[in-house]
């Protein structure tokens, strides 16, 4: 299995058990996550307590509804940015990456990351804003969105923030 943690805070962010599509020549990695069920599951065995001349056993439906990536990685909501937040937060995030970044790896980056950044700018109003569990002040931010009237979001992360580790 392998796991991609935050290159800047090691922050677990995301498995290969979640596929992705490569998006901006691979600047940004689209996952589909989907909302899961967590709790306890209410199993019908097909007794019928109550024309047994038994009580009717009613469960506490204690389950709740979770997002699997943010619940897998228990990625931390933040408030969402306006325009300005963004743009100062991506400048900071760009200058960061690139001091660990190999020479060849930062060309790449650098070549797609303005497009990928205007590609999240036209989505600013849509998304919503998670860190890692540390919520370190330099974590990457991972993105997430509804697509077109879709019922589970979808993820975005910038691809070379992310640390391969096998596990």
């Amino acid at each position: 299995m392998l796991l991609y943690q935050d290159l800047l805070t090691g922050d677990e962010l995301l498995s290969d058990s979640f596929r992705y599509q490569e998006l901006f020549e691979g600047c940004l990695w689209e996952v589909p996550g989907k909302w899961v069920q967590q709790g306890p599951v209410d199993f019908d065995i097909g007794a019928n307590p109550s024309a047994e001349g038994g009580e009717d056993e009613t469960i506490d439906d204690q389950a709740v509804r979770v997002v699997d990536i943010v619940d897998t990685f228990r990625l931390q909501e933040q408030p969402a940015f306006d325009k300005k937040q963004f743009i100062g937060w991506i400048k900071k995030y760009i200058k960061l990456l690139t001091e660990k970044l190999d020479a060849e790896t930062v060309d790449v980056f650098k070549k797609n990351v303005e497009p990928a950044t205007k590609f999240l700018l036209s989505k600013l109003s849509d998304l919503q804003f998670f860190v890692g569990e540390s919520m370190g002040d330099d974590a990457a931010i991972v993105f997430a969105y509804y697509k077109d009237g879709a019922t589970n979001p979808t993820f975005l992360y910038f691809s070379h923030g992310l640390k391969e580790v096998k596990c």
